[in-house]
């Protein structure tokens, strides 16, 4: 289960993405990032961010703790700036947060930061299992706090659940944006990290993470299905390609072979 905090304070927005995320502090005293049902994909991004962050901590990659946010309509009624309020007015209800990380630095490899092989190898293991394309040079998505690596942002990810029905050809594709991962130069033991994936993401543990994600995120207008018919397909989805895992494990060989 995951806890359900409320927000009782907008911080400060975070402008480095599209979707305008913020720091918001809850009633629990803590500060949490969160992503608003409000912004860019709406919830799907939301479903996204809590799938793939729970199977990355299912692996033993480190992600910040997720919540779930409930906002207020009063939250953002004082608010200057419109574009902030008009966000705030449109994700009354249930968002994510994830626990803010005071201090932690954006991964940097110009700045000399390092991943370790198996670390590395797991979170490319990770990305081209959930087709996250936003773990780049361009927007690393990774957070160094006390010399640990965080994992951060998967709300790109998934996103098949934008088209429905080109989920079965992505379920065994070679995503081959994995070429452009900042940290595929460190990834040497992709069989490693699949032993892992494959010991550690069985079918009541997907399931566990699938019912985690309420019912109004998974309710779309342009369709009929029920958010447990829905539940069912991210479900078929994510063993199908778990099952063709070594179609994009092999691509991401292939592409780290050409780096070193």
């Amino acid at each position: 289960m995951l806890r359900s905090v409320n927000g009782i304070r907008y911080v400060t927005p975070l402008r480095e993405g599209g979707s305008l995320p913020a720091i918001v502090e809850a009633d629990d005293s803590r500060m949490y990032v969160v992503k608003f049902r409000g912004a860019g994909h709406g919830a799907l991004a939301l479903v996204a961010e809590l799938i793939s962050g729970e199977i990355a901590r299912l692996l033993g990659l480190r992600v910040p703790k997720i919540v779930f946010v409930q906002i207020d309509f009063a939250l953002g009624r004082n608010e200057p700036d419109a574009e902030i309020r008009d966000l705030l007015k449109a994700s009354v209800g249930q968002n994510i947060g994830l626990e803010y990380l005071p201090g932690a630095t954006t991964f940097d490899p110009a700045a000399g930061d390092e991943a370790s092989s198996s670390i590395a190898s797991l979170c490319v293991w990770l990305d081209a299992f959930v087709l996250n394309v936003d773990r780049t040079a361009r927007n690393a998505n990774l957070l160094l706090s006390e010399g640990t690596l965080w994992l951060i942002d998967h709300g790109a990810s998934l996103y098949f659940h934008h088209n429905w029905p080109t989920a079965k050809e992505k379920a065994v594709s070679t995503f081959e944006p994995i070429r452009e991962h900042i940290l595929l130069r460190w990834a040497g033991d992709i069989a490693a990290a699949s032993h892992t994936a494959h010991a550690s993401l069985t079918e009541t543990k997907l399931n566990e993470i699938l019912r985690l994600l309420p019912d109004e995120w998974l309710i779309l207008e342009s369709d009929e299905v029920t958010p447990s018919q829905r539940r069912e397909a991210y479900r078929d989805f994510l063993l199908r390609r778990l099952e063709a895992s070594n179609i994009f494990e092999q691509e991401i060989i292939h592409a780290r072979s050409q780096l070193v």
